[in-house]
C-alpha cells in the first residue's frame, strides 16, 4: 500500500510541473490572441514569411501576422496583420517584408508615414515592397561574375 501512495505522489509531481513549463512556454511564445486592430497588405512575394510571423515599427514587435492569400484577381500575396491597439499607424504608411539576417526569419517592417490620419480595422496599407529572393540574388551575382568566355579564345 504504501509503494501505491509514492507512485502517486511522484505522478502527481510530475503532472504540476509539466504543467508549470506548458503555462511558461505559452506565456512567454506570444502565441496568446491579443486584442488589436486588422489591417491588410498586399504583395508581389511574401518568400520566408509566415503566419504568426512579427509586424515591426522601428524594430519593436506591435503585431503578427494573422493570414495569408492570394487575390484571384491580380495574383497578388494578401497578408493580415492584427496590429496592437495601442499603437496608432499612419494611413499612408508603408510595409517591407525583411529579413533578421542573412539566415533569420522574415517579418513585416512598417515604416511610418506622414498623414494625421491613422489605420483603422479593415484598413489596407497601399504602398508595399516584397521580399527579395536572396538565392536568386546570389546566382546572379556568381554568374554575372564569371561572365561568358566562349568567344574570347579565338
Amino acid at each position: 500500500m504504501q509503494s501505491n501512495f509514492v507512485e502517486t505522489l511522484i505522478g502527481a509531481i510530475v503532472v504540476v510541473i509539466a504543467s508549470v513549463f506548458l503555462f511558461y512556454g505559452y506565456t512567454t511564445s506570444g502565441m496568446r490572441s491579443e486584442s488589436g486592430y486588422a489591417v491588410t497588405a498586399e504583395f508581389n512575394r511574401v518568400d520566408g514569411l509566415a503566419t504568426g510571423s512579427d509586424v515591426r515599427l522601428s524594430g519593436i514587435k506591435i503585431g503578427t501576422v494573422v493570414a495569408q492569400s492570394i487575390d484571384p484577381k491580380n495574383y497578388k500575396a494578401v497578408v493580415t496583420m492584427n496590429l496592437a491597439s495601442d499603437v496608432k499607424v499612419p494611413d499612408d504608411s508603408s510595409a517591407k517584408i525583411t529579413s533578421e539576417g542573412l539566415l533569420g526569419s522574415n517579418y513585416v517592417a512598417l515604416t511610418p508615414g506622414g498623414s494625421e490620419d491613422y489605420l483603422a480595422d479593415g484598413s489596407q496599407i497601399d504602398f508595399t515592397q516584397g521580399s527579395v529572393d536572396l538565392m536568386g540574388l546570389i546566382g546572379q551575382a556568381v554568374f554575372s561574375a564569371t561572365g561568358d568566355k566562349s568567344g574570347s579564345d579565338k
